[in-house]
């Protein structure tokens, strides 16, 4: 039996083998949840899903080698040689089962989990960084893609699925990482993707409006979260990192067991590690660290209010991993920032055009409130809001980005399957002055117009999109990329300048 294969009984708990039915134990060679990527000797999870049902695909799945399936549908087959299981949650099936298939990877690396609405990316990115100056060989797992040190694998999903995870946690074993620094989603922890693992810390940095589309209300949004400190997915956190500025922070670690070790950040409230005389500038960030009674002058080449707390939960994070702070804060100056988070787009005209991935209220009110205390000029913004996603956040987004920009062009981000017509209609229903907002329905139109009316001094910012490099229109991806379309458009109008 090969290394990469296990005996079906060595993946499943004692009281689902008692209820399998057909081949008593195959070999399995590979776990899917995709019928399409089953191949001789696969044991395929029939997943229940918001579009299409894996039992509707079980078919397809034995006809291409699958060798057992788990379900939470019974079924009748005429051949005994294949393996079937039928649970109430083949879900948190698919997690136990992935741990096992290969050998319980997270028991070797310090797993660090970030959930939050916002700020997840940045904070990875610079705990990773802040670690590897320090000679820490940590990975990261989220948005912007998989670095597993010693090669970086294109994301498909800010947490993978279960299976996909302790494939890539297996990885960076056998690269000798020491651990890994992920964002968990609310998606993820819901769907079981993180259930099982042994996080060594998990961090909390904040709570804001998104997803209500699939969580209902602030409230169930809240209690996924928690689930990741609470015990509810796996094991307790050994550590818990928590926002105490943010009001469900504060909610959180009241919650929390009081055995547990809770290390707090904060601007506003009081905090184990907290941020005062906070200076902003164009070029970064300055302000200084209070933590056990000592005093540290931290430069961030971060700029913005928001990543002050960014930059304590990575500390915070590196001190929980048993670094020397001091020695941590002097990297921060020298970070060389995220791809689509507050990304410069080159140019040689007299203004400033940023990429972030402001995607929700409170992110785009953040960053276009930081932008207004370092712009000399006039603040414009590009924006936009998903089809077929929370609607009730439309007008909200709206309402930010015609209060707090000088001028603002609403435009298509990812329609998906509703017409933009009706994603306006609700995204109209925030605005308060139109005389500052345009509706255009073609992105790079709307880029090309707000470049165009730009001047000295003033700063455009793209938001909503940040890395990524397509834009959803019905069941079809079709490349865009904001920084590539903003520097081809710069450079249009730079010939165009030349005659």
């Amino acid at each position: 039996m090969s290394s990469k294969s296990k005996k079906f009984s060595q993946l499943i708990e004692p009281a689902l083998a008692r209820k399998l039915k057909g081949q008593p134990d195959p070999v399995i060679q590979r776990i899917v949840i995709d019928s399409r990527r089953v191949t001789p000797g696969s044991l395929f999870f029939a997943l229940p899903g918001l579009k299409n049902d894996g039992n509707a695909f079980v078919d397809e799945a034995i006809s291409r080698g699958a060798v057992a399936v788990v379900s939470r549908q019974p079924r009748r087959f005429r051949s005994a040689k294949l393996a079937y299981i039928v649970c109430e949650d083949p879900r948190k099936e698919l997690a136990h089962a992935s741990r096992l298939f290969f050998d319980q990877p997270d028991e070797a690396l310090s797993l660090v989990g970030i959930t939050g609405t916002n700020g997840k990316t940045t904070v990875s990115f610079l705990a990773k960084q802040l670690l590897a100056d320090r000679k820490q060989a940590y990975g990261c797992i989220g948005t912007v893609g998989y670095d597993l040190v010693k090669r970086t694998v294109p994301s498909f999903r800010t947490t993978p699925e279960s299976h996909e995870l302790c494939e890539l946690l297996s990885q960076m074993r056998a690269f000798e990482c020491q651990g890994t620094v992920m964002e968990v989603s609310s998606h993820g922890i819901d769907q079981q993707r993180v259930a099982g693992l042994q996080f060594e810390v998990a961090v909390f940095l904040n709570l804001t409006r998104d997803h209500l589309d699939y969580h209902g209300d602030m409230e169930s949004y809240f209690q996924v979260k928690r689930r990741l400190f609470v015990g509810e997915i796996g094991p307790k956190p050994k550590v818990a990192i928590i926002n105490v500025d943010d009001a469900f922070g504060r909610r959180l670690a009241q919650e929390l067991d009081s055995e547990m070790k809770v290390i707090t950040f904060g601007v506003e409230q009081p905090a184990d590690l907290k941020a005062a005389s906070v200076a902003l500038d164009a070029g970064g960030t300055q302000f200084t660290l209070s933590f056990e009674e000592r005093e540290i002058k931290v430069n961030s080449s971060l700029i913005g209010h928001y990543n002050v707390s960014n930059a304590l939960a990575a500390l915070a994070i590196c001190h929980a991993l048993g670094q020397d702070l001091e020695a941590c804060v002097g990297s921060l100056a020298n970070f060389s920032g995220i791809p689509g988070r507050m990304q410069k787009v080159e140019t040689s005209k007299p203004f400033t055009v940023l990429v972030d991935y402001a995607h929700t209220e409170d992110a785009l009110h953040n960053a276009l409130k930081m932008l207004r205390q370092v712009t000399t000029g006039k603040l414009r913004v590009v924006f936009g809001c998903g089809g077929n996603r929370d609607r009730g956040k439309r007008p909200n987004m709206t309402r930010v980005a015609n209060e707090q920009a000088d001028e603002a062009w609403a435009t298509s981000d990812n329609p998906r399957n509703e017409r933009i017509e009706s994603i306006f209609e609700d995204m109209k229903e925030g605005v308060v002055d139109e005389r500052r907002i345009r509706f255009v329905p073609d992105r790079r139109r709307a880029i090309e117009l707000a470049l165009k009316s730009c001047g000295p001094g003033d700063c455009l910012l793209i938001a909503g999109k940040g890395h990524e490099s397509f834009q959803e229109y019905g069941e079809t991806v079709v490349p865009f990329d904001d920084r590539k379309v903003a520097a081809e458009l710069l450079e249009n109008m730079r010939l165009g300048g030349q005659g």
